[in-house]
């Protein structure tokens, strides 16, 4: 059994809990999402990348946890590189955000993290089989939570997920909120999920929480980290 990154009910008997699942292309069949519901991988190749937006609409959309407010596209700004360090119990991570690919998306990644918003967050999902993600960016850290708005998807044709990739998270097409992947091993994805930016260190803090293991929870090999990992602040440097 495959998953994917993205936030759809993890079980019947708990709260609404959206896994932003990955999908894993080794195959076209149908795949069981964790709650026994299966969701149809996409194609490879049948996404498509729209033209770069001369403006980013972000929508209003539930769950709103730890509400920061809606950000307002700034054209000027999101066209300015930055770097992200997340510093973790475990070590930290830094990427470069691919701000020309997807503004849209880096600009809402910066919004968050300059509000504080992934502060005392934990990264609530790993995948050691198929699929190797660690799964960030919900405050409730149950999988379900967002930040109270929504974005169109981005820099999706012709999209790959080598080791270093972070990624947005979703529940199904255009459904972007707060929740994205790191990709610690090179990794079979449908185009589906807006690639944001490259890990330029920290790598091996990855491949040390992926050693460590996960619960099994939702799937075999596809649970909480067994190595925790809580995101105690996220610094954004611009060049």
């Amino acid at each position: 059994m495959t998953t994917s990154p993205s936030t759809t009910p993890r079980k019947a008997r708990q709260v609404k809990r959206k896994h932003w699942a990955l999908f894993a292309v080794a195959t076209v069949l149908p795949l069981v999402a964790t709650t026994g519901t299966a969701a149809a991988e996409t194609p490879p190749g049948a996404a498509q990348t729209p033209a770069a937006p001369a403006t980013c609409t972000y929508t209003p959309a539930v769950p709103a946890d730890n509400f920061k407010g809606i950000p307002v596209f700034d054209a000027k700004k999101a066209a300015k590189p930055y770097s992200a360090t997340l510093k973790t119990s475990q070590g930290a991570i830094t990427f470069q955000a691919l701000t020309a690919e997807a503004p849209c998306t880096t600009f809402s990644f910066r919004f968050l993290a300059e509000h504080d918003y992934f502060d005392r967050s934990h990264c609530h999902r790993l995948t050691t089989q198929r699929i190797f993600v660690l799964q960030c960016g919900d405050p409730t850290g149950t999988g379900s939570g967002g930040p109270g708005y929504s974005f169109p998807d981005e820099n999706l044709t012709g999209a790959t997920y080598p080791a270093g990739t972070v990624a947005m998270a979703n529940a199904g097409p255009n459904t972007n909120g707060s929740q994205f992947f790191f990709v610690w091993k090179d990794t079979k994805l449908s185009p589906a999920y807006t690639p944001f930016g490259r890990i330029t260190a920290g790598l091996d803090v990855l491949q040390k929480i992926a050693a460590g293991g996960e619960d099994d929870q939702n799937n075999p090999g596809d649970g909480f980290p067994t190595l925790p990992v809580n995101i105690r602040n996220v610094k954004i440097s611009s060049r």
